[in-house]
């Protein structure tokens, strides 16, 4: 990779720019590409000891990545206290995504990689977006409504169709159409992100046992099944709808290659048991690549030198692999 990443550290009060200078600290170890921080240089040097260096330009990343941390550095965001999450620590978080997106949108980064933030901070400053997925999508000029949220780990990739809305809704908000336009958008980021030459879709029923033919609910019956018939006539090879329980064991996975699940929960409990660690959410339907740890701002652990840069390497990895594939199939388009 020639241009660098770029990397919004998140809440400068949690572990986002302690697993960021962790990951850089491990750059040789895991073949890293090039990157760059963007956030508040304190929050860094709060929590790490090693060298950091304060560019200006993305362009300056790539010649002083080898001996030092680069950052671009945000104006001044208030006292900077790891573990005390407070207004100004959420105003560097979404300027820090802010900048760091439109740096990959300009081209001036090859991908957006994004650092964990409170969203209940957000939401104090005036924030109205479920998340920063939904945040990056509107700066890509992108409805939500065509992007997907997928959660990845070496093992396991997993959609929520629906995301962050209470259980009681989720009936209520999924439908034939819904199930359709997220399966078409996860097909085509296989395809295109991850280089799945025909990405094999297996669907999670929503009532237990799949409604057990119309016993204990006719959601399978009345809106999956007809979702998955569609889309088997389009070309996708998309299966289902089968019981959650039986899913997600290793000969299961070894079926498909994105589990297409209805709920937050349905999707985000197996996902996080195998891959706590290493697991990566990124974005699908962009026009530029987006991944992100797979776990949250950890305050009650930050600044204590005990957080796990392992999810924040793998979402580096991610995003260059991803980039470096879009840059191949451009350069191999006629």
């Amino acid at each position: 990779m020639t241009i660098p990443l770029a990397i919004a550290m998140g809440d400068s009060a949690g572990i986002g720019p302690e697993i960021t200078a962790k990951a850089w600290s491990a750059r040789e170890l895991h073949a890293l590409a090039p990157f760059f921080a963007v956030g508040d240089p304190r929050a860094v040097e709060k929590v790490w000891d090693g060298p950091l260096v304060r560019i200006s330009d993305p362009a300056e990343a790539a010649d002083v990545f080898a001996d030092a941390l680069p950052v671009i550095a945000l104006g001044d965001a208030g006292e900077v206290l790891p573990g005390s999450p407070d207004v100004d620590s959420a105003r560097c978080a979404l300027q820090s995504l802010e900048l760091a997106s439109g740096l990959t949108r300009s081209g001036a980064a090859s991908a957006l990689v994004t650092g964990p933030v409170s969203k209940a901070q957000l939401y104090r400053i005036g924030f109205t977006y479920p998340g920063q997925t939904e945040f990056v999508a509107e700066r890509c000029g992108v409805a939500s409504e065509n992007t997907v949220m997928m959660l990845a780990g070496p093992t396991l990739r997993v959609v929520p169709i629906t995301v962050h809305v209470p259980l009681a809704e989720v009936p209520h908000l999924i439908s034939l159409e819904l199930i359709v336009a997220k399966a078409r958008v996860t097909a085509r980021g296989l395809h295109r992100n991850f280089g799945i030459e025909k990405p094999r879709l297996a669907f999670a029923g929503l009532n237990p046992h799949a409604g057990e033919s119309g016993a204990i609910g006719r959601e399978e019956i009345d809106i999956l099944a007809p979702a998955i018939e569609q889309l088997r006539a389009e070309g996708i090879d998309a299966v289902g709808p089968f019981a959650a329980d039986t899913m997600f064991h290793a000969r299961a996975r070894a079926g498909y290659d994105a589990a297409l699940c209805l709920y937050h929960d349905q999707a985000l409990i197996p996902i996080k048991t195998l891959h706590f660690d290493d697991g990566v959410n990124t974005t699908l339907g962009l026009p530029i690549v987006r991944t992100s740890p797979d776990h949250g701002t950890a305050f009650g652990i930050a600044g204590r030198d005990e957080a796990n840069p392992g999810a924040m390497i793998a979402a580096i990895r991610m995003a260059a692999a991803q980039a470096e594939r879009r840059l191949e199939a451009t350069v191999g388009t006629p």
